[in-house]
């Protein structure tokens, strides 16, 4: 009889195109696992709004698995003890999972030796195979794309295998024993639009492509719908690459083909640089503001209470929804780092522990490129200001949506209320005036110490 095979589950939460999935089940009976590990990541545990989206997308695979013949079984602790633990109680003759490029994953890797059989599953292409003609890693990602366009199309995904279970099964914890969801106060209740797990990934999927051709033209409008809204599903692996690629053929344009390739290229910064999280890979020397001060305008940043219209729409729809537009992420990243003087990494943090795409090779490799400490960076200099980008994006509806006390004013209006007089009295004066806080950045790019 075939000896059973165990698949560790982490980012790759989907049965269909997954790699390590079909070569378990080749081999085998078959048993999933996930282990909720708070240990091994350090500070770069779960954030928040992930940890409420891990709940139902554990729920959405284990009733997947369940279809196709198999479990999955659920532990808590630090995964170098508890992969191992649980293939010993299975008798599994082979652990399988997807190659992931966090740093902390790379190590509990490592850690389990010849006995994890690791796959690709979750890149267009391996990252690390991509090099230039000197044999390093790529860092500016112009050559990158260039480099991967060669490999491409990636191949064809495959459908789910059909699984069957052991015998006898280890133990599992139950889900709400994870207690992933939040209660007093339950602050995901904006949440309510989202639907984890594959099945809600295919729906947003095919939503997705049948206005993808418009991607290009409208991505940078708030007021729009025309992003994905797949970068959830993406960092879960509820979807993979290649799926998304391939469902979307010629509809999705250039423009979306670049973004799903800095995907990758974020993997292979994370690759090069383990600590693209915590480090400027490029320090510019800048003399960045703490204390009371600082700390009280963080506070009004994360609160959407700037005084500028299209950074506190930004801020409030990320609380709320546990996401943020991509022109708006920008625009409020900037604002932080520029206008407020404060360290990248505060608002890297922020966003780790509010959004549920919370990406670690995504997040902290856009923060680098905003605040200009990135190999491949925008110009610290070059200053975002937030109330032209406003109206150049008519972000007019958007921002009625999120500061409703601002629905009332006219387009011309809503983009700058107390530079055009008309500001309501319940909206927070600007923090400071954008020609000030632009002068004061300049200056302290001068002033930098390195």
């Amino acid at each position: 009889m075939d000896s059973p095979q165990l698949v560790w589950f982490r980012q790759d939460l989907r049965t269909a195109d997954h790699p390590a999935l079909i070569a378990a089940a080749e081999k085998g009976p078959t048993v999933g696992l996930y282990v909720l590990d708070d240990e091994t990541p350090g500070k770069w545990k779960l954030g928040g709004a992930s940890r409420w989206w891990l709940h139902h997308s554990l729920a959405a695979l284990s009733e997947e698995l369940e279809k196709l013949g198999s479990t999955l079984i659920l532990r808590r602790g630090r995964s170098s003890r508890v992969v191992p633990a649980v293939a010993k109680e299975l008798g599994a003759s082979g652990i399988h999972a997807t190659r992931h490029y966090e740093p902390w994953w790379r190590e509990a890797e490592c850690e389990h030796g010849d006995f994890a059989i690791l796959h690709h599953g979750d890149v267009l292409h391996e990252p690390g195979a991509i090099r230039s003609g000197a044999g390093h890693p790529f860092k500016i990602y112009g050559p990158y794309y260039r480099a991967l366009e060669s490999h491409m199309p990636p191949p064809e995904p495959v459908p789910a295998p059909k699984l069957t279970r052991p015998s006898k099964l280890p133990n599992s914890d139950k889900l709400e024993e994870f207690d992933l969801l939040p209660t007093k106060p339950d602050w995901a209740q904006g949440f309510a639009d989202w639907t984890p797990g594959s099945k809600g990934a295919a729906r947003q999927l095919r939503r997705f492509v049948d206005h993808a051709s418009d991607y290009g033209a409208h991505r940078d409008h708030p007021a729009e719908d025309a992003t994905s809204r797949l970068s959830p599903h993406l960092h879960h692996g509820e979807l993979s690459p290649r799926q998304l690629w391939h469902a979307l053929g010629r509809k999705g344009g250039e423009k979306f083909r670049r973004e799903l390739a800095w995907r990758d290229f974020s993997r292979n910064v994370a690759l090069a640089d383990r600590q693209v999280g915590d480090t400027a890979q490029r320090p510019l020397g800048l003399r960045t503001r703490h204390g009371k001060a600082a700390d009280a305008d963080f506070k009004a940043w994360t609160r959407g209470r700037t005084g500028y219209p299209l950074v506190d729409a930004g801020m409030r729809q990320l609380w709320f929804e546990g996401w943020m537009h991509n022109r708006a992420r920008l625009v409020t990243a900037s604002f932080l780092v520029k206008h407020l003087l404060i360290d990248w990494w505060r608002g890297a943090e922020w966003f780790w522990d509010t959004l549920v795409d919370a990406d670690y090779a995504n997040n902290s490799q856009n923060w680098q490129w905003i605040a200009g400490t990135g190999f491949d960076s925008q110009p610290f200099y070059r200053i975002i200001a937030p109330l032209t980008q406003s109206e150049k994006f008519d972000a007019a509806d958007y921002i009625r949506r999120w500061v409703p006390e601002l629905a009332r004013l006219s387009d011309a209006d809503i983009h700058d209320p107390w530079g055009r007089g008309v500001a309501p009295a319940d909206y927070p004066e600007p923090l400071i005036d954008h020609r000030e806080a632009r002068e004061r950045a300049l200056e302290a790019f001068r002033k930098r110490t390195s």
